[in-house]
């Protein structure tokens, strides 16, 4: 190949990667990045649910019995509850049938299942001895053991409320590997209420950070790249001021939630302690928001469709590509 090829390939690879995403003026200018962003972070959400199909699965009933009699020997925990799946809606599997409840408020009942056992009644022994002696056992047993909660509540005996009673909860959280215990001992006395909670689930996998950085980054790229187009196939023509439409309709139903979502998550985390970090898609305000997501992608898909279908020669003042 000789100098006089390579210059013109040369030209247009520069002029290629100067036109790639590059968004057209206007609205554009600011919906463009809004949208590679936001498509990037549901991207990344979407990659890190993915990756905890790597975790192992959640305690079965001999790993949570062993861990019960070490930590809270001399309770009767009765049976231990486990989960369908990984992850669970109002504590059954997800599935078709539960899709309308994801999508139409209940989202945020999609959680991480876990392992369970309770004990009924009065506490044997002071609330204090009781957690005392948990602490003491969970350090022995290689636990990392966090800072323990204390909340203060007042029930009723009886439906009037006649003889209201105060009850201390304590919150008590520890991790060894992979595993998360969290356990609430009560100092209620009703015979059919439990003073003893205990869960036992799964920390998230080590895939599930480095595949929601690169979901994230490959998103947004790719959000770039797409959008740009967007904006630069619809310019100077008819069907500009739709796209703009739809899609900042779009942008604005996908980042609101994160706003929203985003900042109570925060200050939820700073406020107690937390072995794992909440999953991606819950700081996204997802699934409790899918409507406004999908409402948002339908709106995409259209304004994507409206962009396909103009004809490039419909307005000679149209600049090029």
């Amino acid at each position: 190949m000789s100098v006089s090829d390579t210059v013109p390939a040369t030209r247009f690879g520069r002029r290629l990667l100067r036109r790639l995403g590059r968004p057209a003026g206007g609205a554009a200018a600011a919906w463009v990045p809004l949208a590679a962003l936001v498509c990037g972070l549901f991207t990344g959400a979407l990659a890190s649910r993915a990756a905890w199909e790597t975790s192992r699965p959640q305690p079965d009933r001999a790993e949570a019995a062993a861990i019960l009699t070490e930590v809270f020997p001399g309770h009767d925990l009765g049976e231990i509850d486990t989960p369908p799946a990984l992850f669970v809606v109002y504590g059954h599997a997800l599935r078709l049938g539960t899709v309308k409840t994801l999508v139409f408020g209940d989202g945020g009942e999609y959680q991480e299942g876990a392992t369970g056992a309770f004990a009924l009644g009065a506490p044997p022994a002071p609330v204090a001895q009781i957690v005392t002696a948990a602490r003491e056992r969970l350090t022995g047993g290689g636990w990392r053991v966090y800072d323990q909660q204390v909340s203060d509540r007042v029930s009723c005996a009886d439906k009037m409320c006649a003889t209201p009673q105060a009850i201390t909860d304590t919150a008590l959280t520890a991790r060894r590997g992979d595993t998360i215990l969290n356990a609430s001992i009560s100092s209620q006395t009703a015979v059919d209420a439990s003073y003893l909670s205990v869960e036992l689930h799964r920390a998230p996998p080590p895939l599930v950070v480095p595949a929601g950085v690169l979901g994230t980054v490959l998103g947004a790229v790719a959000g770039w790249l797409v959008f740009g187009w967007v904006s630069r196939r619809t310019e100077g023509r008819r069907s500009r001021g739709t796209v703009n439409g739809l899609i900042g309709v779009a942008t604005v139903l996908w980042w609101l939630p994160v706003l929203l979502a985003a900042p109570q998550l925060l200050h939820h985390h700073l406020g107690e302690p937390h072995p794992a970090w909440h999953p991606y898609w819950e700081w996204l305000g997802q699934p409790a928001a899918s409507l406004l997501f999908l409402v948002g992608a339908v709106c995409v898909l259209l304004a994507l469709g409206l962009a396909a279908g103009t004809r490039r020669n419909t307005m000679p003042e149209a600049t090029a590509d």
